[in-house]
C-alpha cells in the first residue's frame, strides 16, 4: 500500500524557517518525480515545487524562487521542502504527491500529473 506521510510543518513567526518532510512507504520514491503544493484557506490548490526522479531537477513557482529547496534522500526514501524567509502569504495546508512521471516537466504544477497524496501538514506564518 503506497502511503506519503508528511511532517515538519508549525508555527513559525515570518521570516523564519521550516522543513517539511515527505515519507513514503509502499514504492520507492526515486522512480517517480515527486511535487509539493500548497491549499491555503479559500484558495485554490498551488503547485510550489517538484523534484524529478531521472535527473533531480527542480522546479518551483515563482513566488517561492530562491526561498524554498526541494531535495531527496533516496537512502531514507524522503523528500524534503526547506523552507526560508518565510512570509505570511506561505501560510497554508502543504501536501506531496508522487507524479505519473519521471520527469517535473513545464506542467508540474497541474494535480492531474500526480497519483498518490500524503494528508498534508500544517504552515503558519505568522506574529
Amino acid at each position: 500500500q503506497v502511503q506519503l506521510v508528511e511532517s515538519g510543518g508549525g508555527l513559525v513567526q515570518p521570516g523564519g524557517s521550516l522543513r517539511l518532510s515527505c515519507a513514503a512507504s509502499g514504492f520507492t520514491l526515486d522512480y517517480v518525480a515527486i511535487g509539493w503544493f500548497r491549499q491555503a484557506p479559500g484558495k485554490e490548490r498551488e503547485g510550489v515545487s517538484c523534484i524529478s526522479s531521472s535527473d533531480g531537477s527542480t522546479s518551483y513557482v515563482h513566488s517561492v524562487k530562491g526561498r524554498f529547496t526541494i531535495s531527496r534522500d533516496n537512502a531514507k526514501n524522503t523528500v524534503y521542502l526547506q523552507m526560508n524567509s518565510l512570509k505570511p502569504e506561505d501560510t497554508a495546508v502543504y501536501y506531496c504527491a508522487t507524479s505519473r512521471y519521471r520527469l517535473c516537466g513545464s506542467n508540474y504544477y497541474m494535480a492531474l500529473r500526480y497519483s498518490y497524496w500524503g494528508q498534508g501538514t500544517q504552515v503558519t506564518v505568522s506574529s
